[in-house]
């Protein structure tokens, strides 16, 4: 497969369980190349892919000496990605949950249209947790708020197109955004940022422990982030409101 000099794929892996190895293996068969931040895992998953990456020119793996969070992995990813050239960056989850099959559709998209955030809507299956299908719909309403209906499909769903450049710029300015709770402030912030939201549907699956399935969602403590983010992006949007319904109403009276 020949290499894209601007688009790569971006796994964030944190004590993933035996799936990631699945997991970047069909990512490899998607897209070349892929790169895996092991943040700081303690599983032995960091040593089995490096070996996957010493047989593999297509794949790199770099690990970080601790357990940081998901937005610095993702982080520290994408700021190698752009000293290297690169453009743009999908990002996926290591588990096993995201679908390696949905790559090369997403990033034929973000090819199309460069300058969007190509944001996965998931499609749940019957394994998907209630608690939490129902409970995105709360951070996705307050999304939605904060950029008074610019499109974001889904604020949660980490499969997904960042440009690199200004999520770069809007996370250097924003250096609590390095936990769980990165993926939707990283889209709202995109979005006040004029980066334009593009969705298209995705599946998602969820593994039970039998079948490999690692969570590590807390839903006390990571709600408590959620919650904690959503009031500071709020009052980010009070101040923002006049700009923000302006930007609005240009574009409704370009159409």
């Amino acid at each position: 497969m020949t290499p894209s000099s601007t688009h790569l794929v971006l796994i964030p892996s944190y004590n993933p369980g035996r799936k990631v190895y699945d997991t970047v293996r069909a990512a490899r068969e998607q897209w070349n190349p892929v790169w895996v931040i092991v943040d700081g895992s303690s599983d032995g998953s960091a040593e089995g892919l490096m070996a996957m990456a010493a047989e593999d020119a297509g794949l790199r793996v770099e690990v970080l000496p601790e357990n940081r969070g998901k937005g610095a992995a993702v982080l520290y990813g994408l700021t190698l990605a752009e000293a290297a050239g690169f453009t743009h960056a999908l990002t996926m989850d290591s588990d096993g949950q995201h679908p390696a099959a949905a790559i090369p559709a997403f990033m034929a998209r973000s090819v199309a249209e460069p300058d969007a955030m190509v944001l996965g809507v998931p499609q749940f299956d019957a394994n998907a947790p209630k608690l939490r299908v129902r409970g995105r719909k709360v951070s996705n309403g307050w999304a939605n708020l904060e950029t008074l209906w610019m499109g974001i499909g889904d604020s949660l769903f980490g499969f997904r197109v960042y440009p690199v450049a200004p999520l770069i710029a809007v996370m250097k300015k924003q250096r609590w955004m390095r936990r769980f709770d990165f993926d939707p402030e990283a889209a709202v912030r995109l979005c006040w940022h004029g980066v334009r939201p593009v969705n298209l549907p995705c599946p998602v699956r969820y593994f039970e422990a039998a079948e490999g399935g690692v969570s590590h969602f807390n839903y006390l403590r990571d709600n408590l982030l959620l919650t904690g983010m959503h009031s500071r992006l709020f009052a980010g949007f009070l101040l923002r409101l006049p700009l923000l319904a302006a930007r609005r109403l240009f574009s409704k009276t370009r159409r």
